[in-house]
């Protein structure tokens, strides 16, 4: 079992020329189209504001630079799609157990477009 700490939103003084890249790299990533970064960004300026939100996909490009340099892979750019497929299908999956816990037999199946 997963113990979740609450942590401060307070980012800490490092590298000032390492963050102003990455805030620059940031603010230019939320206006390209159909990317995982504007996703993000919108996703998160919509609850937390503009500026941390900027602050959270420069966190994320960060993260993803370090894996890419670690791993000796090329970047993959997930699409602005990836976390709603994903949710969609966590959802999909948790509705059909709970009719299966009231006593129903369930098959999914696409509808007809």
């Amino acid at each position: 079992m997963r113990v979740l700490v609450k942590k401060s939103g307070r980012t800490t003084h490092g590298n000032k020329q390492a963050k102003s890249t990455l805030m620059e790299a940031s603010w230019a990533a939320t206006r390209t189209k159909g990317t995982f970064y504007k996703a993000r960004y919108h996703r998160l300026a919509a609850r937390r504001g503009k500026k941390r939100a900027a602050v959270a996909v420069a966190h994320s490009i960060l993260k993803s630079v370090y894996h890419v340099l670690k791993d000796d892979v090329h970047y993959r750019e997930l699409g602005e799609d990836y976390l709603n497929d994903k949710i969609q299908d966590k959802r999909k999956k948790y509705l059909k157990k709970e009719l299966e816990r009231m006593g129903y037999n369930v098959q999914l199946q696409a509808a007809p477009a």
